[in-house]
């Protein structure tokens, strides 16, 4: 991905370096399912890793003064070059249809993190809290993203950038609270298909991204679909699942099969068309 001399975003919140701990955080990824598929594994309730009843309102303040340069300080810049792309093409499209997009913050942190969703580890992988309406993301994933997971390529971290993103423009569309809404409602089983839903549509609305971004600025290399593609691929419901305890249980799927993954984010890619991704048609 073409991306050095690009506009960064100013809705960048630098929590890296520091130490810190309502609704339900929406996209957990990877470090969500793994989570997930340990407590099916062993019966034990890992929650606490994923989200805590902690005082929402208690939040960290990003550190603003000078810092010491960083390893992963590339990393934290692409990330924010992302960010401001997906503002450039979210904001056109609202403008296109008489709106305003109201741009999501994205907060970096180190190990562990609170949002108004609760506390969150690293473990979780980057997620969006509809609560507060900011992505959080540990840049250790990126290096996870890569070399556990098999997908190289800096387009393979900005898609997932882009699905967060696409989670923020769920909830802006009021999707996420309709969803929401239904968790006491019913079964497991049956909610869990709804979240597969929610996840296929944003990897979609990353797909519609990455479509408009090039149309925009001519941001894509060769080789940028199959890193998206690959990364798509790797956190597959099946396939984690497999990974982790040899067999796969699709009323556990909250993400979508590998398969789905890709397919809905290549739709998106393809087409940048808003109305190939309804959410009712997501299956």
């Amino acid at each position: 991905m073409r991306w050095r001399g690009e506009r960064e975003s100013d809705n960048i919140e630098d929590g890296r370096g520091m130490s810190g701990g309502g609704k339900v955080a929406i996209g957990g990824g990877i470090g969500a399912i793994i989570v997930l598929v340990i407590g099916l594994l062993t019966g034990k309730d890992f929650s606490s890793l994923l989200n805590t009843s902690q005082d929402p309102s208690v939040t960290q303040s990003a550190n603003n003064g000078p810092r010491a340069p960083r390893s992963d300080d590339s990393t934290a810049h692409f990330v924010s070059v992302v960010l401001a792309s997906t503002e450039d093409v979210w904001s056109k499209i609202y403008r296109d249809n008489n709106m305003q997009y109201q741009q999501p913050k994205l907060r970096m942190f180190d190990e562990a993190v609170q949002s108004a969703c609760g506390n969150a580890s690293a473990a979780m992988g980057p997620f969006y809290c509809p609560a507060d309406q900011k992505v959080y993301i540990d840049l250790s994933f990126c290096n996870e993203l890569k070399e556990r997971f098999r997908a190289p390529g800096n387009f393979a971290i900005a898609y997932v950038v882009a699905h967060e993103v696409g989670h923020h423009v769920q909830n802006l569309m009021g999707i996420s609270e309709q969803v929401q809404r239904q968790r006491s409602r019913l079964s497991e089983a049956d909610y869990n298909k709804l979240s597969v839903k929610l996840e296929l549509q944003a990897d979609f609305l990353a797909g519609v991204w990455a479509f408009h971004a090039n149309q925009m600025r001519g941001i894509l290399e060769p080789g940028d679909l199959e890193s998206a593609l690959t990364a798509a691929n790797a956190i597959g419901d099946d396939k984690l699942q497999k990974e982790a305890q040899g067999y796969v249980v699709p009323d556990a799927f909250t993400h979508g099969t590998s398969q789905q993954r890709m397919y809905w984010f290549k739709r998106g890619f393809e087409s940048g068309n808003l109305n190939l991704g309804r959410f009712q048609d997501i299956r």
